[in-house]
């Protein structure tokens, strides 16, 4: 039996190497990773840059300690023992747990560190600098400050002129109208302000109060005297915010937050300032209490937050994604050429068969993170989302126990929006599958669809465009979620299951798709009151959701049997993975040259007449991508058959009408895009 010797993979793996290097290089922020040693593993450029460590620093083996020290010494920790300050943070780090903190550096620079254990192999950190974030939140903290000034100066001085009348009508009656009128205009005045206005004085008692209380807490501002904080709050927010009113008492302003349930509106987060007035000698006479909602302010903080850690892990996840695609599409070509060969098949079952399996649970893998970080191929058309919900229920209705009641509602009239539809039914099976494990099956899932219009504040907080929306929600009455998992709950790899229960790539996958689809995701869950998650896409207005079916191309082994298939130009960066293809054209029966980027492909086509096959590699180094070789192809040369193949799908548009493989691919799929191809 002689089989063909195979290349030393040493050059591949070095180039694999360099091109992931210069990927991680080229994120923005800064990557490390340490072993179990705590050695340096992997770094990038903007571990060096935003740390500002000498580059002379980072070698693979580089003690964690190291760059400890150097801080320590040069005053990055601030004032103290260096030697304590190094013990103590390599005491910590040695516990390997997960960690998200944020540090100023000496030069005014905001970094937020976030730590995350890999099992089996150390603890990967990344670096983000948010010193301009910090300072637009200090500048509407700022604002928010100045405006409550105002309204505080405002307030005073309002009420005092009140308080002169007052006086002036104990000597005077005949000033009686005076004082209703100047009521009225502090009355109307405050009561227009969005926020709850105040004056308590030294007896405890409210003596004012605005319209904002009657809509807040149900109370009545005409009997302010008739009003206690205790019963308005209840004893368990009065007991948390109690500390704080006794430092106003004594004199001192005090600004805190603390959640409050009101009345129409629910849990709220408030912010109260109290300023305390003062008799000429010192002593207090009142407070005046201003109070702000900023619960919509804090969530969307909290999601611009989100955001950007999910567009980090997102940046990361893409790049490492994208070098694992091309080495299990070598890995799975070449067994599957194995498995082919007669002289082999005493070995399938037992080492050929397993170790394809193998790849194929790791292309999954690859695909679930590609998704995640919205670089996974695409095959957009407009579907009406109640057709795709009811098919999902359907099938749902089928393998879900009895013990669960699921319910179905959508709107009457189509719900068109642009999608891939077998994405969309991932989700959907994705969220309907999670809700069914919340409810541990004995519960109660609702499926809804609905034409919504997102207000500007709304689709602001989602980061959106006001306008109209297809929303497709499901909700269970299962457990819920506390605030620690809703933060981790779209990360790759994060799951509440127990081990072997789910490969934790469900929910990000769904978050991908969705980005990916110019849509966002409203999650809603708390512990106790269950879980709402909503999908909402961009309506299609005046959109038909009936596409013509694909045309099937003619059986692979017509177009095989008429042998000399003609020159076909194999365009891909990968040399392991154009060594395969390569092999596989020409059992095909194709001639083929080869280029290994879109630059040198170029200048193939303008020079080489008759090429039959243009298959080409999307993302490759140099200035000319996949779809700008297609592009340059269409318009100067004519080819019949173009197929593109990619696992990582780079921003911009495809071409239309051009096949798309998605790494890893085996022979059989290899063989049926060209069968289709135009």
């Amino acid at each position: 039996m002689n089989l063909p010797v195979p290349p030393a993979p040493a050059p591949d793996c070095a180039q694999r190497h360099d091109a992931l290097q210069v990927a991680l290089d080229l994120i923005d922020q800064g990557i490390s990773l340490m072993d179990s040693e705590l050695r340096l593993v992997a770094w990038n450029q903007g571990f060096l840059r935003l740390l500002g460590f000498p580059s002379e620093m980072a070698y693979v083996g580089a003690p964690f300690e190291s760059f400890i020290r150097y801080n320590a010494e040069r005053g990055e920790y601030g004032p103290g023992d260096p030697d304590e300050q190094v013990a103590s943070r390599v005491a910590a780090a040695r516990a390997f747990e997960a960690h998200e903190i944020e540090r100023t550096r000496p030069d005014g620079t905001v970094l937020r560190v976030q730590g995350v254990p890999v099992p089996r192999h150390g603890f990967i950190s990344l670096y983000s600098d948010i010193t301009a974030q910090r300072r637009r939140e200090a500048q509407h903290r700022e604002h928010n400050a100045g405006l409550e000034s105002r309204v505080l100066e405002r307030t005073n001085a309002l009420l005092q002129s009140n308080q002169q009348l007052r006086e002036a009508l104990q000597r005077n009656e005949s000033i009686a109208d005076s004082l209703t009128r100047s009521e009225s205009r502090i009355r109307l005045i405050t009561d227009s302000i969005p926020a709850l206005v105040a004056y308590f004085g030294n007896d405890r008692r409210y003596h004012y109060v605005n319209r904002g209380y009657q809509e807040w807490f149900g109370l009545d501002p005409s009997r302010p005297e008739r009003i206690n904080a205790r019963e308005f709050l209840g004893a368990d927010t009065y007991a948390r915010i109690r500390p704080n009113v006794m430092q106003a008492v004594q004199g001192v302003p005090v600004t805190f937050e603390y959640e409050t349930r009101t009345v129409h509106r629910g849990l709220r987060i408030a912010r109260t300032s109290l300023i305390p007035e003062k008799a000429p000698d010192g002593s207090f006479v009142g407070c005046f209490e201003l109070t702000f909602d900023i619960t919509d302010e804090l969530l969307a903080q909290s999601r611009m937050a989100q955001a950007q850690k999910m567009e980090a892990l997102g940046q990361l996840t893409g790049g490492l994604a994208h070098d694992f695609n091309n080495i299990l599409t070598v890995v799975h070509g070449n067994l599957a050429a194995l498995l082919d060969k007669p002289e082999l098949r005493p070995y399938a079952a037992d080492y050929l068969q397993p170790a394809l399996e193998a790849a194929k649970r790791g292309s999954d893998l690859i695909r679930g993170l590609l998704s995640f970080a919205r670089k996974q191929p695409l095959s957009s058309q407009v579907v009406d989302i109640n057709e795709s919900l009811r098919s999902t229920i359907a099938w749902l209705r089928s393998v879900l126990p009895d013990t669960l009641v699921l319910h179905a509602h959508t709107e009457p009239e189509p719900v068109p929006v642009k999608v891939d539809p077998n994405r969309l039914r991932d989700a959907l099976l994705n969220l309907a599958l999670n809700a069914r494990d919340a409810t541990e099956g004995k519960g109660h899932i609702t499926c809804r669809s609905a034409r919504v219009e997102l207000s500007a504040e709304t689709a602001e907080s989602l980061r959106l465009r006001p306008g109209a929306y297809a929303q497709i929600s499901v909700q269970d009455d299962g457990a819920g979620m506390d605030p620690a998992t809703l933060n981790r709950v779209f990360e790759p790899f994060f799951s509440t299951k127990a081990a072997g229960k789910g490969s934790g790539l469900g929910m990000s996958m769904v978050y991908g798709f969705v980005q990916q689809s110019a849509g966002a995701i409203d999650l809603r869950s708390a512990p106790g009151e269950g879980t709402t998650v909503s999908i909402l896409l961009p309506l299609q207005v005046d959109a038909h959701t009936d596409p013509r079916p694909a045309e099937l191309g003619q059986p692979w082994a017509e177009v095989h049997d008429e042998g000399g298939l003609g020159l076909a130009l194999l365009v891909e960066d990968d040399p392991s993975v154009r060594r395969w293809l390569r092999r596989e054209l020409l059992d095909c029966g194709y001639s083929v040259i080869e280029a290994e980027n879109g630059d040198e492909a170029r200048l193939l086509i303008d020079h080489t007449p008759d090429i039959r096959l243009l298959l080409s590699d999307v993302v490759m180094p140099g200035d000319t991508d996949g779809f700008a070789l297609v592009r340059h192809a269409q318009q100067h040369a004519h080819i019949p058959q173009i197929v593109l193949m990619s696992g990582f799908v780079p921003s911009g548009d495809a071409p239309p009408e051009v096949p798309l493989l998605n790494k890893p691919f085996t022979r059989a799929e290899l063989l049926d895009v060209l069968a289709k191809a135009p």
